[in-house]
């Protein structure tokens, strides 16, 4: 994954000037917070976090509903194996 290197704000700086990762978010689309020099947090509008939390939903769903499947077409087989 790449980062923009000008999103890039260090926890240190961030605790000082929390008004400079919101100002980079209304501009940029979002903030990353480095902590230790690794990129540890990202701030983002909270229209795009509802937007992220929809798309981990739909996942999770999917994901489920595979599994399901693979459990309902090989029933017998997991249940012997289970013996």
């Amino acid at each position: 994954m790449n980062v923009n290197t000008d999103v890039l704000v260090p926890m240190t700086e961030a605790n000082q000037n929390f008004s400079k990762v919101v100002r980079l978010v209304d501009e940029e689309g979002l903030a990353v917070i480095m902590k230790n020099n690794k990129p540890r947090y990202v701030v983002v509008e909270f229209s795009e976090y509802n937007e992220i939390q929809a798309a981990r939903e739909s996942r999770r769903d999917r994901i489920s509903a595979v599994s399901e499947k693979i459990i309902d077409d090989n029933l017998e087989a997991f249940l012997e194996l289970a013996k």
